[in-house]
């Protein structure tokens, strides 16, 4: 799907993403900049599309400014961790752009070393440490792409985020 001047969805969001986030720094004059080179990494929340909405939600309205992911599967899957300052692009259920984040923090703790605020800053069910660990033992073991299983010792890849812009 283009519109008339042949961008996709992605495309246009980051272009008005760019711009609302003050991210054009340099005058166009100086011809076309690595930002708009380059789209960063789109991705989306949790394991299936309702997972998605629900968590972009969260993020959208405040809530959300955390994420957590088995170091495990990163290194399955060949992928780089996050570092401070990357951008990411939040998608819907629908695989459409819907947010623009920033990464403020990151650190790899083992699973049962995972702080309450960390918890709490992921804005999941009641905040608490006890329902994070619930939901992400359960997550982790269904949706994991390594093959060590789960453990309490398992490291975990904690993101803290801001919200740069939402559409």
């Amino acid at each position: 799907m283009h519109d008339e001047s042949g961008e996709g969805p992605l495309q246009a969001f980051w272009r008005n993403a760019r711009r609302y986030a003050h991210l054009e720094t340099v005058p166009g004059y100086f011809g076309r900049g690595p930002l708009e080179l380059v789209v960063p990494p789109a991705w989306s929340f949790g394991a299936d599309s309702e997972q998605a909405d629900d968590l972009l939600a969260l993020v959208l309205d405040g809530t959300k400014t955390a994420t957590a992911g088995a170091l495990w599967d990163y290194e399955t899957e060949g992928e780089r961790l996050p570092r401070v300052g990357d951008l990411s692009i939040i998608l819907d259920g629908s695989d459409l752009p819907r947010a623009l984040i920033r990464a403020t923090s990151v650190e790899v703790v083992p699973f049962d070393q995972v702080p309450a605020d960390h918890a709490a800053a992921e804005g999941e069910g009641d905040l608490s440490l006890a329902y994070w660990r619930e939901v992400h033992q359960r997550f982790f073991t269904e949706v994991a792409t390594h093959e060590h299983g789960f453990s309490e010792q398992m490291p975990v890849v904690l993101e803290r985020f801001e919200l740069l812009y939402g559409a």
